[in-house]
C-alpha cells in the first residue's frame, strides 16, 4: 500500500461513512438544540464576547465620567448596576471592562494551547529522553497551584493586562501539555497512523495530516474549560492589582474597588462578581456539555 492509498483511505471515507458523518452531526445539532441550559450559556458567552468587541451596542455611557451628585444610586432603569463612590455607571464600566478582561484570557488560553500543544506533541511523539525531560518539567509546574505560579509571575513582570495574561498563560499550559501528550501515544498507535510510518511518511507529514487532526478534540474541550478558569484568575489578579491601572475597568478591580463599601452599596461587588461567575459557569456548562457528546459518539 502507498502513502496515496493510505490517505485516500483515511481521509476519502466511502458514501455510507460520509452519510454516518452526517447523521451523526445531526445528531448532535439536535441534542444541542434540546438543552436549554447549553442554549443559554451560549447565548451568554455570545453577549459578553459582543460587549468586549462592540461595546457602543449595549451602552451609549463613557466609562470614565463622573457625576458626584448621583454617587451610590441603587441599580434601576437609568443605572442598570447603579453608581460607584464617584457617580460613574457601574454598568458601562462592565461592559467596557470586558474588552480588558476577555483580551487578557484569550491571550492566557491561546499561549497555554500553542505552548502546551507543541509540548505534548513533541513528548507523545517523539518519547524517550524528550518525554521524559519534558513531562518532568510539566510535574514541576503541576506541582504548583495555577494560580500561585501567575501571581510569582506576574509579580516578577510587573502590572498591566498583557503580564497579566501571560502569567495566568503560562500556570494553564500543563494541564494542555498532558492532554495532548494522552491523545498523541493514543493516536500514534491507531493502525492508519502505522500504515502511513510503513509507508515511507515523514514524521512532520505523519503529524499534520494524522496525529494532530485526530487529537485535537479534547483539547478544544480543555480550552472552553480553561477559559473559564482564566476569566477567574485574570479577575483574580486584577483584584489584587496587578491590571490595568485606575481609571481603566477590569472586571476583578471593578469587584475590588466596591469591597470598601460592601455594607452601605452592597451592588458595586455583588453585580460585577455576579456578572464574571455566570460567565465561567456559562463556560464550564459549554465545555461539559461538549465532552458529554464526545464520550457518548
Amino acid at each position: 500500500m502507498t502513502l496515496a492509498d493510505v490517505e485516500l483511505v483515511r481521509f476519502t471515507p466511502p458514501a455510507a461513512e460520509r452519510d454516518g458523518t452526517s447523521n451523526r452531526a445531526r445528531q448532535t445539532a439536535h441534542a444541542l438544540l434540546r438543552r436549554p441550559g447549553f442554549l443559554i450559556a451560549v447565548a451568554y458567552v455570545v453577549l459578553v464576547v459582543l460587549s468586549a468587541i462592540v461595546p457602543r451596542l449595549f451602552t451609549s455611557g463613557d466609562p470614565t465620567q463622573t457625576a458626584p451628585k448621583d454617587k451610590f444610586l441603587a441599580p434601576s432603569l437609568s443605572h442598570l448596576f447603579g453608581t460607584d463612590e464617584l457617580g460613574r455607571d457601574l454598568f458601562t464600566r462592565m461592559v467596557h471592562g470586558s474588552a480588558l478582561s476577555i483580551e487578557a484570557t484569550a491571550i492566557s488560553v491561546g499561549l497555554a494551547v500553542v505552548v502546551g500543544l507543541t509540548i505534548g506533541v513533541v513528548s507523545g511523539y517523539a518519547g524517550g529522553w524528550a518525554d521524559s525531560l519534558l513531562m518532568r518539567f510539566v510535574d514541576v509546574l503541576l506541582a504548583i497551584p495555577a494560580l500561585l505560579l501567575a501571581l510569582a509571575i506576574v509579580t516578577a513582570l510587573g502590572f498591566g493586562t498583557v503580564n497579566v495574561a501571560i502569567a495566568v498563560g503560562v500556570g494553564l499550559t500543563p494541564g494542555f501539555a498532558r492532554v495532548t501528550r494522552a491523545e498523541v501515544l493514543r493516536v500514534k498507535t491507531l493502525p492508519y497512523v502505522e500504515a502511513a510510518r510503513s509507508s515511507g511518511a515523514g514524521p512532520l507529514r505523519v503529524l499534520r495530516r494524522h496525529i494532530l487532526p485526530n487529537s485535537w478534540g479534547p483539547v478544544a474541550v480543555l480550552a472552553v474549560l480553561d477559559f473559564g478558569t482564566a476569566i477567574l484568575a485574570v479577575s483574580s489578579l486584577s483584584f489584587l492589582g496587578f491590571g490595568a491601572p485606575p481609571p481603566e475597568a477590569e472586571w476583578g478591580s471593578l469587584v475590588a474597588a466596591g469591597r470598601t463599601y460592601l455594607v452601605t452599596s452592597p451592588w458595586l461587588t455583588l453585580l460585577p462578581g455576579l456578572a464574571v461567575g455566570a460567565a465561567v459557569y456559562a463556560l464550564n456548562h459549554i465545555g461539559k456539555t461538549f465532552e458529554e457528546l464526545q464520550r457518548w459518539h
